[in-house]
């Protein structure tokens, strides 16, 4: 069910944790919610149905967002079944931990095209008709590690990192357009992809954290929704960290 009367967001990734709970947020504030998934499609299921059972519009969408000819083509099927898109949260992203001497070339050209190309190409596609219309928000999740790196994580840290330098680079070129482009930096946020954090690592990270807790998805999905909305229209080109204190600055 699709209605073109509606605002419209769409969140790559929201499969995951962070994506699941920005979806439920837009979604409270009245949105068309375009649910973006490409391996893990079935675990959407239940948020399709709660959707569907609450009568919020919403469409779902399958491509590899490393892949630009997939990331044009399912930016096109969404514009011709919804009409604009009016927010896009750049969500989608992979993690590995690992030493960089063993980090194959394979495994870094995944990292860099899902974190890194996926956000960019998605950018590309929507920023026409966001351009045209002379409004649009992009969000883009980075991540805390990509403000200071992380060891064991050199890959993950350096494209979210780029992905920082790619929200500040594109605000200064579509500001003048009417379009904000900001990105948040999770810290240690409960999510599948933490699922595997041994608990000895979760509470030493607790420990170096101010306010002494991991995040919840939610902490994170209202500041994308913050970013989207009339309240944050003079805020472009920043970067948010969700992480509870834990790096400052």
């Amino acid at each position: 069910m699709t209605r073109k009367d509606r605002p419209t967001v769409l969140i790559t990734g929201a499969s995951g944790g962070i994506g699941r709970a920005t979806a439920r947020r837009f979604a409270a504030a009245g949105f068309q919610i375009i649910l973006h998934g490409f391996r893990h499609m079935d675990t959407l299921a239940d948020l399709v149905e709660t959707f569907r059972d609450n009568d919020v519009p919403f469409m779902t969408v399958r491509a590899d967002i490393s892949d630009r000819t997939q990331v044009f083509s399912m930016v096109a099927a969404i514009q011709e079944e919804c009409g604009s898109i009016d927010v896009l949260v750049n969500n989608a992203g992979i993690a590995q931990q690992k030493l960089v001497t063993e980090v194959t070339e394979e495994e870094w050209q995944y990292m860099l095209g899902v974190n890194l190309s996926g956000p960019f190409y998605v950018c590309q596609a929507v920023l026409p008709d966001m351009i045209r219309r002379h409004s649009g928000h992009i969000i883009n999740v980075s991540s805390m590690w990509g403000m200071t790196g992380a060891s064991c994580e050199v890959p993950y840290s350096s494209v979210k990192a780029g992905l920082i330098g790619l929200t500040r680079s594109l605000a200064k070129e579509v500001g003048p357009a009417g379009i904000t482009v900001n990105c948040v930096a999770p810290g240690v946020i409960n999510t599948p992809m933490n699922a595997d954090l041994p608990e000895t690592v979760v509470s030493e990270l607790v420990a170096e954290t101010p306010l002494c807790r991991i995040g919840f998805p939610h902490d994170v999905a209202n500041a994308i929704y913050y970013l989207a909305s009339e309240e944050a229209s003079f805020i472009t080109g920043q970067v948010i960290g969700v992480n509870g204190g834990m790096v400052i600055g």
